[in-house]
């Protein structure tokens, strides 16, 4: 059963120094064409399996925003009209601080956007500098103003540690000013660098000075502890909520269930098969402009691959895989498939097992990467 849908838009006015995700720059871009192009996909897809209504929806990128107020309400307009939501529905929309008009926020609130995700990153504007974002400190706090105004109680920020230059305290800033705004919902990651990025590139020639492991061990445990002061439940290792304000589509993919992925470059995950989608604009326009769906890779998922990231997706949650949910879906039992990866991570203290649950214990998450390297590759 498909609940979850993600729908990607490309486009960006500025391109961030860390960013990897499939994204161009705005100007000149065949915007219309292809808002065109991922409504054809979505039609194409759903003649083929009809959905049910959608538990999620979940619009990222790029920049969603950066789309002007016609083609927001066009794209919005072709959302509702192909895909059926249910009553208590999610609909996430990214954006970014400062490029959030009321005319954008009222487009989205009445075609029942009811979450906004703010790529934030930092509260430090040296930082915001350093790392290619175009906002300051100040747009967060108006945009978020204007969130409100219209309307919107679902509000998330993304926080990022570890960036280049950042120190202890620069987080701690961050993190007081965040947690004083009292939203219900933040997501902070620690930097990656990857490939393809400014910052690779710098990192490669010796130009990126980034705090080190230990600093960045340092940053995550204060978050934690702070979110935890705080009153926010850490439900995913990089995420943390109020009660009822956890990101149900995210949740989709950490319980390594179905969905839908329209645009782009975007992914799908839909009956067995991980698929994705052409990524340069202009080919996946093409591609469905020839009635073809604009699809890159399709790889049936053999059940012991399934079984690998049911582990390493589940643990990512602070409640931890399910084993009485894991025989079910498979007819096997974690227990006796892992049981050398088990007993080793148990014996360094990195996961335990209560009940039904098997999950991270805090030394864990701070290892997590390590912790799911052990499930990769098990029954090859």
């Amino acid at each position: 059963m498909i609940k979850a849908a993600y729908l990607h838009i490309p486009f960006c006015e500025h391109i961030c120094y860390y960013c990897d995700f499939n994204k161009v720059f705005l100007k000149g871009q065949p915007v219309d064409e292809y808002l065109q192009a991922i409504e054809q996909e979505m039609k194409m897809t759903l003649q083929e399996a009809p959905s049910k209504e959608l538990d999620t929806i979940f619009v990222g990128g790029g920049t969603p925003t950066s789309l002007n107020e016609q083609q927001l309400e066009r794209f919005c307009q072709s959302i509702n009209d192909n895909l059926s939501k249910s009553m208590n529905n999610e609909f996430t929309f990214e954006a970014n601080p400062g490029d959030l008009s009321e005319e954008k926020l009222q487009i989205l609130k009445d075609a029942g956007v009811n979450r906004i995700s703010l790529g934030v990153q930092t509260f430090n504007d040296e930082l915001l500098k350093k790392i290619g974002r175009v906002h300051r400190a100040k747009d967060v706090y108006q945009t978020i103003e204007k969130i409100k105004s219209i309307g919107f109680e679902n509000i998330s920020i993304d926080l990022i540690y570890s960036l280049p230059t950042q120190t202890l305290n620069d987080f701690k800033e961050t993190l007081d000013i965040a947690l004083s705004l009292d939203l219900p919902h933040y997501s902070a990651y620690s930097l990656i660098i990857e490939p393809k990025t400014v910052f690779y590139n710098l990192m490669r020639k010796g130009k990126l000075s980034t705090p080190g492991e230990d600093v960045e061990a340092q940053m995550y445990e204060v978050l934690m502890d702070q979110m935890e002061k705080h009153g926010l439940h850490q439900y995913e290792i990089s995420n943390f909520s109020k009660p009822g304000f956890e990101s149900r589509h995210n949740l989709t993919y950490w319980n390594n269930e179905y969905y839908y992925g329209f645009g782009a470059g975007a992914h799908c995950y839909v009956d067995g098969f991980r698929q994705s989608n052409i990524g340069p604009v202009r080919k996946y326009i093409d591609t469905l402009n020839s009635e073809e769906l604009p699809i890159l890779e399709n790889h049936l998922v053999p059940q012991s691959e399934q079984m690998e990231e049911e582990m390493f997706l589940g643990l990512r949650k602070t409640s931890g895989v399910s084993i009485s949910r894991f025989i079910q879906k498979f007819d096997r039992d974690p227990l006796n498939l892992f049981a050398a990866e088990m007993n080793d991570l148990i014996e360094k203290k990195w996961i335990e097992i209560k009940g039904d649950k098997i999950y991270l214990t805090k030394q864990g998450r701070l290892l997590g990467n390590e912790v799911f390297q052990m499930f990769l590759g098990v029954f090859d």
